[in-house]
């Protein structure tokens, strides 16, 4: 399949996930906006990597997914935006009696709210294209829970809601909208926390990915930006079109339990 004159928005796409899906869907032929908070020189190299290997048009655009009015900005900056990935996200962890208010409300703007934002701007140009996806990154927090983990476990289950009435609204037209649910993913992030983790609990690197960090996901695999890309890139096909209001799961087995 080509998604050749298609052009996606990715938020939070100059890192990990986010950049995984971004080269996916520029390999499968459409134009990319790539974005974050920051606005470096190295955020726009990334742009110019994947226009350069791929042959798409690649852009970045700084807009700072916990202020609506920038949410909103950025799709009107994109110009166009037949695909949507709302990707961006932040993480603390506390006991609910003692999360700093402020990171609640930064975890429910930058996780959620900003993914309402992005939606309610990029739909109308969707519906002018006669064409559209929105696809959420949810988690597999978004279907079930842990301790410690409020504020980002309220906002995927909040998107995965999000998605569900995006779907609803948007049934009888060539739009779609779901939500992947990854588990652990192997992102550059979490592969610089393996050595002090081997440290701290004196293990070989293998018995801390099977036994610690991936406790939860039977597969004892992580994820790859590549799966999540191209899990995104198939919910742009075709064969996906009847596919809408629901999650798919890339989380070796963690929600089947």
């Amino acid at each position: 399949m080509t998604l050749s004159g298609k052009t996606a928005v990715i938020t939070g796409s100059n890192s990990g996930i986010g950049l995984g899906i971004a080269w996916e869907m520029a390999r499968a032929g459409a134009d990319v906006v790539l974005n974050s908070f920051t606005d470096r020189d190295e955020d726009h190299a990334l742009a110019n990597d994947i226009a350069k290997e791929t042959g798409v048009t690649a852009r970045y655009i700084k807009a700072d997914m916990s202020k609506g009015d920038e949410c909103r900005d950025l799709i009107a900056r994109a110009g166009k935006c037949d695909i949507l990935i709302n990707n961006a996200g932040i993480q603390h962890v506390a006991a609910i009696d003692e999360f700093p208010a402020e990171k609640w409300d930064a975890i429910i703007a930058i996780n959620l709210t900003s993914a309402f934002h992005t939606t309610a701007a990029a739909l109308p140009l969707m519906r002018k294209a006669g064409w559209g996806r929105v696809i959420n990154i949810a988690s597999a927090h978004g279907l079930t829970a842990s301790p410690y983990k409020s504020a980002y476990i309220a906002a995927k289950h909040g998107i995965v809601g999000l998605s569900k009435t995006t779907a609803l609204e948007t049934a009888q037209e060539p739009i779609t909208c779901n939500a992947i649910c990854p588990g652990y993913v192997l992102t550059p992030l979490v592969e610089s926390q393996i050595p002090d983790t081997m440290k701290e609990y004196d293990m070989s690197r293998e018995d801390v990915i099977k036994n610690v960090m991936l406790t939860r996901q039977p597969s004892k695999e992580f994820a790859t930006v590549e799966q999540l890309g191209g899990t995104a890139v198939f919910l742009c096909s075709d064969a996906a079109a009847q596919i809408t209001g629901t999650t798919i799961s890339v989380d070796g087995g963690w929600t089947a339990l």
